[in-house]
């Protein structure tokens, strides 16, 4: 089974580069989207050809929006938002479901929930649950806030502190979501750009990104909390366990795609017996930067897992 995500950066301009031919190419099973960034009524037409689509566009025109395409309809959806549209392939027509109240998120979230940042579905071909997440992409703390020296006006550390609530009330909701598919028979599997940079193999100018958004101590502490082998194992890095990178972002400036100069910030974060499925996976770097898709490069993994109805031999949620 393969499973991909990818930051578009906007699916309309992501489509005039060709993204059509890269989906039509690859033969996913599952595709989770970010930053779609796209209003629904205007979601160009055929775009994700034969795949079924779950969106949360969220409620600010051009921002946001995540979405998981799967070639059955999902048996079950899943959104902090208000509502989620779920299409058929080839259908125009528009459904917004209603699903998760945000009374029912950690207290930390719910500022967050009409922005279009977190959607799962539970597979009806395999007992997989998927998550397509966005996580803010934050800011520094107010005391490493230099005028004159930063690409954002200072901002005290409001935008820091946004996203440390963020990651404070996420890993309650993943060990909530985890055990949650646990005790229905499925595995879990958190898909998208967490905006942190766990290791300094994640990043290729570590040295001097240790003061910056992303890759700040306190970011890549979180990130570990939420890793073990009893809970969500990084799959990606664990296909690759020495390597720098696979890296899966590059500034748009300066040439950094072609050096090289990138982060890992996009994962495939499983469940360990899922995360031991995995037996190939990396992410697509364009040849050039000139055939680029998006700043982001789609991962992309191959995962030996049963169909629905097969024993998975799951244990007890940790």
């Amino acid at each position: 089974m393969r499973i991909a995500t990818f930051n578009v950066n906007g699916i309309r301009a992501t489509q005039r580069r060709g993204f059509d031919d890269w989906l039509a190419s690859r033969g996913c099973d599952v595709v989770a989207l970010q930053e779609v960034r796209c209003p629904v009524p205007l979601l160009p037409d055929g775009v994700f050809r034969d795949y079924h689509l779950t969106y949360d566009a969220g409620q600010t025109a051009g921002r946001n929006g995540v979405a998981v395409l799967t070639r059955e309809a999902p048996v079950a959806v899943r959104s902090w938002g208000a509502g989620v549209l779920v299409r058929a392939p080839g259908d125009s027509h528009v459904e917004l479901r209603e699903h998760a109240e945000t009374g029912s998120l950690a207290r930390e979230l719910k500022a967050f929930a009409a922005e279009g940042r977190y959607v799962e579905v539970d597979l009806a071909d395999h007992p997989l649950t998927v998550a397509s997440l966005y996580l803010p992409k934050g800011g520094l703390p107010a005391h490493l806030q230099v005028p004159g020296r930063m690409r954002e006006k200072p901002d005290g550390g409001a935008r820091y502190e946004r996203k440390m609530r963020f990651l404070r009330g996420f890993a309650r909701h993943l060990t909530a979501t985890r055990r949650a598919a646990a005790a229905q028979g499925r595995e879990f599997l958190v898909m998208g750009d967490f905006n942190v940079a766990h290791t300094r193999l994640d990043v290729k100018n570590w040295r001097t990104s240790q003061r910056s958004e992303g890759f700040l101590p306190e970011e890549r502490e979180w990130f570990g909390s939420i890793l073990s082998p009893r809970s969500l194992v990084d799959v990606v890095r664990r296909l690759h366990p020495d390597v720098d990178g696979p890296y899966s972002w590059w500034s748009w400036m300066g040439g950094a795609f072609d050096r090289d100069t990138g982060w890992r910030i996009d994962y495939h974060l499983a469940s360990p017996r899922l995360a031991k499925a995995a037996i190939a996976g990396g992410t697509d770097r364009e040849a050039s930067a000139a055939e680029r898709l998006s700043d982001h490069a789609p991962v992309v993994v191959d995962y030996d897992l049963p169909p629905v109805g097969a024993s998975t031999g799951l244990r007890s949620p940790g």
